[in-house]
C-alpha cells in the first residue's frame, strides 16, 4: 500500500487529511513534531510527504531541504502563507507542489494522486533507461546509441559484430548453434552461410577477450555452438 507522511501541528487539519487519504486508499502517517517527523521522513518507507510550513523548532523548508538531499519523492508543502516568494523558496528547494491553505481535502487527494502518478513514469523510464545499457564482464554495451566500452574505452565494432555480442550476452550461458546465430543475425534469405559466423566470433575474441587464442568468456563447445558465460 502507498504510504504517506503527514507532518503538520495542527491536528485537526492532519486528522483530516488522514482521513481523506485512508478513504483512497492510502495508508497514512501523522507527526506533528518538525524533528520527529523529519526523522520519520529519513528513516521510513514513504512515498509521499505532505509538509507543513509554520512549524515550531524546524519549519518546513528545513526539512524539506534535507529530505530532498536524502530521497527522491514527492514532497508537498503547505502553508497559509500566499506571498510568491515562499512558493518559489519551496519550489527551490526541491518541493513538487505548494498548496495554501484554506483547500479542500479532496484538491489535496488529487494533487497527491497526480505526483505519486507522475514519479511512477518517471521511475519507468529510468528503468527503462538503464535497461537500453547492458553492463558485463567490464563490457558496456548501448544499445540505443550501439556503442560498446571495454573497460571504459570505446571499441568500433560493425553492424553485425555488435548484432552478435547483443546476441550472445542477452543469452548469457546458453549455447547457441551456428544455425541459431547466422538466422538470427543474418537470416536464411541472405547471402553466405553458417561459416561466416565463426569469422564473426572470431573477431569478437579479439575485441573482447585477453587471450582470444584461450577465451574466457565467449566458449565454444564443441559440436554444439557457442556460450557466452557470465
Amino acid at each position: 500500500m502507498t504510504k504517506i507522511l503527514i507532518i503538520e501541528d495542527e491536528t485537526s487539519i492532519a486528522e483530516l487529511q488522514r482521513d481523506y487519504l485512508e478513504i483512497n486508499g492510502f495508508e497514512a502517517e501523522i507527526q506533528s513534531s518538525g524533528e520527529e517527523g523529519l526523522h520519520q521522513a529519513l528513516r521510513g518507507d514513504y512515498n509521499l510527504i505532505i509538509l507543513d510550513i509554520m512549524l515550531p523548532h524546524i519549519n518546513g523548508f528545513e526539512i524539506c531541504r534535507q529530505i530532498r538531499a536524502e530521497k527522491n519523492i514527492p514532497i508537498l508543502l503547505v502553508s497559509a502563507k500566499k506571498e510568491e516568494i515562499d512558493k518559489i523558496r519551496g519550489l527551490g528547494l526541491g518541493a513538487d507542489d505548494y498548496i495554501t491553505k484554506p483547500f479542500s481535502p479532496s484538491e489535496l487527494v488529487a494533487r497527491v494522486k497526480a505526483h505519486l502518478a507522475r514519479y511512477e513514469r518517471l521511475a519507468g523510464s529510468r528503468s527503462a533507461e538503464k535497461e537500453k545499457i547492458i553492463y558485463v564482464h567490464g563490457i558496456s554495451i548501448d544499445l540505443s546509441a550501439r556503442r560498446v566500452h571495454i573497460h571504459e574505452q570505446e571499441v568500433p565494432f560493425t553492424t553485425k559484430e555488435f548484432d552478435l555480442l547483443t546476441c550472445f550476452v542477452k543469452h548469457p550461458n546458453q549455447v547457441l548453434s551456428k544455425e541459431q546465430l547466422f538466422e538470427n543475425i543474418w537470416g536464411f534469405d541472405s547471402a553466405g552461410d553458417v561459416s561466416t559466423v565463426t569469422v564473426h566470433v572470431r573477431k569478437l575474441r579479439e575485441k573482447i577477450e585477453r587471450d582470444p587464442a584461450s577465451p574466457q568468456y565467449l566458449e565454444t563447445v564443441w559440436g554444439a555452438g557457442y556460450r557466452f558465460n557470465i
